[in-house]
């Protein structure tokens, strides 16, 4: 009897150590878990479910067996797993980078006033476009300019959110930036001090070349959390000066918040869908307006290349549902839709969601929005909009009756 005792024991003693064993080999460290929860979360929202035709199960095996014994190579980790996704859009944004996205959206910054982009057909980073009065518009730099170093690191090198914090920096300090130009291929090198930006997302004022029909001119640089209220005011405030057509200039606008592209749409349209979204499982949603416009005054409506997501959500919207007419160029070629997600205090991963279409249910992802009329025109500083060097904007204003035919 004792003997039978016994062997239980030992049966028992060999399942607890086997148990606590196996406990402890899957006890993941704290490092694990925040490069797990990223994998997870690309796992449950990414918008490609082949995950650009890989195995994402063996890669998440794959990760877990590297190094991670700091917060540092977890990122790093997390930035080579989410670069087989082959996807500029879907990044890990540190503490640094989760902070200026913050700043950005909520309309103060310091820097030297470039809005960039990478551009998928290259993988080369480019200026969107100068701020206005910034250090870079001042200095002559111009939208679709190329970067080809920033204090001397090659571009091609840098995330975007990288390249973005780079360029920052505290007021008073300097950026070099070697600069190669659309126009000519000619190469500068530009000793930039960073200074306080002012990112007022809407500027606006009545066109009187016809004092009796007067245009409202409305250039929207960013879709920020105010863009709404600040449009919405300088609407009204141009109804009561009495425009009778209006200008929305989208042009070199590189988006934003998906919300404030909603909502400045609802301004504009009565009932109607603004854009369908789809996710990887197929389904559709749709954001729609459901009010009353601002007004019902005719629209034009000013894109070009460096009009991206947001922008061409709302000219997409205008557009297919006959609201106002498009001129210019044809925009960028970006139409998907970014979620922002906590991993650990101050720092967020952005996952390529979903894809959207317009309200005609056209798929516009790396094809752009052509206009109504395609005027092309050499880049223009920001001093010359509405000039006569401004051709889409007498385009604009010859359409609205004002101007000769400019087309």
């Amino acid at each position: 009897m004792k003997k039978i005792w016994l062997n239980v024991t030992i049966v028992l003693c060999i399942f607890f150590f086997n148990f606590i064993f196996t406990a402890n080999a899957y006890a993941y460290s704290e490092e694990e878990k925040v490069l797990l929860q990223s994998w997870r979360l690309v796992n449950e929202a990414y918008v490609d479910d082949s995950f650009n035709n890989q195995n994402w199960w063996q890669i998440r095996q794959k990760f877990l067996k590297k190094p991670l014994h700091n917060r540092e190579e977890t990122y790093n980790a997390i930035k080579e797993m989410l670069a087989l996704l082959d996807d500029p859009y879907t990044r890990l944004l540190p503490p640094e980078n989760y902070h200026n996205l913050q700043i950005t959206t909520s309309g103060e910054l310091s820097g030297i006033g470039l809005q960039i982009s990478i551009n998928p057909e290259n993988n080369q980073l480019e200026v969107v476009t100068p701020l206005p009065s910034s250090p870079a518009e001042l200095a002559g730099i111009q939208p679709r300019d190329q970067i080809i170093t920033i204090d001397g690191i090659d571009t091609h090198t840098l995330t975007l959110d990288e390249a973005a914090n780079k360029i920052r920096g505290e007021i008073g300090t300097q950026v070099i930036l070697e600069i190669k130009h659309k126009n000519d291929n000619k190469v500068t090198i530009y000793q930039l001090k960073r200074d306080r930006l002012s990112l007022s997302a809407v500027t606006s004022h009545l066109d009187k070349t016809n004092p009796n029909y007067p245009i409202g001119y409305l250039g929207l640089t960013q879709f920020s959390g105010n863009a709404t209220k600040d449009l919405a005011h300088a609407m009204i405030k141009l109804e009561q000066e009495g425009a009778q057509g209006y200008i929305l200039d989208l042009r070199n606008n590189p988006g934003g918040l998906l919300q404030a592209g909603i909502e400045i749409a609802r301004l504009w349209l009565q009932p109607s869908t603004i854009v369908y979204t789809v996710n990887r499982q197929g389904v559709l949603g749709s954001y729609d307006a459901d009010g009353e416009a601002l007004t019902d005054k005719p629209l034009v409506v000013l894109v070009n290349q460096g009009s991206a997501s947001a922008s061409k959500i709302l000219a997409g919207a205008l557009k297919d549902n006959h609201r106002g007419v498009l001129v210019g160029e044809k925009t960028f070629g970006k139409g998907l839709i970014q979620t922002l997600f906590e991993l650990t205090i101050g720092t967020g991963i952005d996952i390529t969601v979903a894809k959207y279409e317009t309200p005609s249910h056209t798929d516009i992802n790396k094809l752009g929005i052509t206009p109504n009329y395609t005027v092309s025109q050499d880049p223009i500083s920001y001093f010359e909009i509405g000039t006569e060097k401004d051709l889409q904007y007498q385009a604009a204003m010859t359409y609205l009756g004002v101007v000769e035919k400019v087309f």
